[in-house]
């Protein structure tokens, strides 16, 4: 499909959306660009530009910071002036929800991701293509930290001293797959995972790496393209620590903690602000991130999380800040509410499921979900409709230069 034309409005993933014949999805564009497309290709039912070129720039652009920009995938926003990133946010999260909320911004914009995953390929180190398998090697990371092009330099020359190859994803060999470090914003710790198809830890691993705090080598079983495998600690401390405001984390290879430092202590108050009354159950509990916030002013909070080694990583953050809090392993679909005054919930990907049935009987008075995919909202908020009414909504942009936005809506008992 060819065409010339504005970018009209912006799609819920960031694209730059033309109105031809059908709608066309143009990649780093934005409202008010003029663009003119030359070919396209058709993916998951929609057309999606190829070759294009903007014959006219919008005045929401800025110069993207990256030099890998566009070519990356990791970032899709860089070419937008950040205030109007927040606009188009608050835009597009109306439009999915019909939910109008505040937004507050990031207090950083670049080197506030606390990890990155590299994927080691033989076509290079770095991050995959927007729609695409193939894998773009890079330099520099500005999101992320300021040392990236030590962590690559120190990464190659470990993998040539000890003759290691990088992953193959078609021919499925290889024994680097993934190099993932993950910083702690707000303490200076590191942490390196080596997550490879060797079992075996080379005997320069921990010197090439002796800059890091936790040193882990994960082997990884399987073909599947996600940095994980079974980590095993080869030096230093097993855990790193951030500290948000007044509360420390210990941080594990294989445990979630929100991956921007510098916005969680506004994701941590939003969610406090909707807190009523002085007992939280937390029902997606994860490593206690809001659990143990919470605990530490002065709220009594009981946990409920599926993973034991996060439910693990709860209780001793729970320790270490001195809070009451209790975290506990189980399946929310199963457990039994009791008489809580707020319900949190920070489902994963697929939204609540099973445990929205749990969520209306209990009939507990306040609930609190937080959310980074406002579709996935939508559909369980037509469950949790027949007994809540949404009262208010905060949004709160973890993940600048993307269309992502993550959302903590407050709902009450009807």
């Amino acid at each position: 499909m060819k065409g010339r034309g504005y970018i009209t409005q912006m799609s819920f993933d960031g694209y730059g959306v033309l109105e031809l014949q059908k709608p066309v999805h143009v990649p780093f564009t934005v409202i008010g660009d003029l663009v003119e497309v030359r070919k396209t290709f058709r993916r998951f039912g929609r057309y999606i530009a190829r070759e294009f070129e903007v014959i006219e720039e919008s005045h929401l652009r800025q110069r993207p910071r990256c030099s890998h920009f566009e070519r990356c995938g990791g970032c899709f926003w860089q070419h937008i002036k950040y205030r109007e990133q927040l606009n188009l946010k608050k835009e597009l999260f109306e439009r999915a929800t019909g939910i109008e909320a505040p937004i507050k911004g990031s207090p950083k914009i670049w080197g506030f991701r606390n990890i990155s995953n590299f994927i080691v390929s033989t076509r290079g180190i770095g991050f995959k293509q927007r729609e695409s398998q193939n894998v773009v090697g890079v330099k520099e990371c500005p999101i992320f930290s300021n040392k990236t092009s030590n962590f690559l330099l120190t990464l190659k020359k470990f993998m040539k001293e000890e003759r290691l190859m990088p992953w193959d994803s078609k021919q499925k060999f290889g024994e680097i797959h993934y190099f993932s470090v993950r910083e702690g914003k707000f303490t200076g710790d590191v942490m390196v995972n080596m997550i490879a198809h060797i079992k075996e830890v080379p005997s320069s691993f921990i010197d090439y790496f002796d800059f890091a705090d936790s040193i882990y080598w994960s082997f990884k079983d399987d073909s599947r393209d996600e940095p994980r495998g079974i980590p095993v600690l080869a030096g230093g401390s097993p855990y790193i620590r951030e500290k948000i405001g007044d509360t420390i984390y210990l941080i594990h290879p294989n445990s979630f903690f929100q991956t921007n430092s510098y916005a969680t202590h506004l994701l941590l108050k939003a969610v406090l602000d909707f807190i009523e009354g002085e007992s939280v159950f937390d029902l997606y509990a994860g490593v206690g991130t809001f659990g143990v916030y919470l605990a530490k002013r002065g709220l009594k909070v009981e946990g409920i999380e599926i993973n034991s080694p996060a439910v693990e990583i709860a209780n001793k953050n729970a320790e270490i800040n001195g809070v009451d809090a209790r975290f506990s392993v189980g399946d929310v679909k199963d457990v039994e509410i009791g008489d809580y005054d707020t319900i949190i919930v920070d489902p994963p990907r697929k939204g609540l499921k099973e445990a929205v049935k749990l969520i209306t009987k209990s009939k507990v008075n306040n609930l609190i979900y937080i959310s980074c995919n406002p579709q996935v909202f939508v559909r369980d908020y037509k469950h949790l409709k027949e007994n809540y009414e949404i009262e208010n909504a905060v949004l709160i942009d973890m993940f600048p230069h993307t269309s992502h936005i993550e959302a903590v809506i407050k709902l009450k008992l009807k």
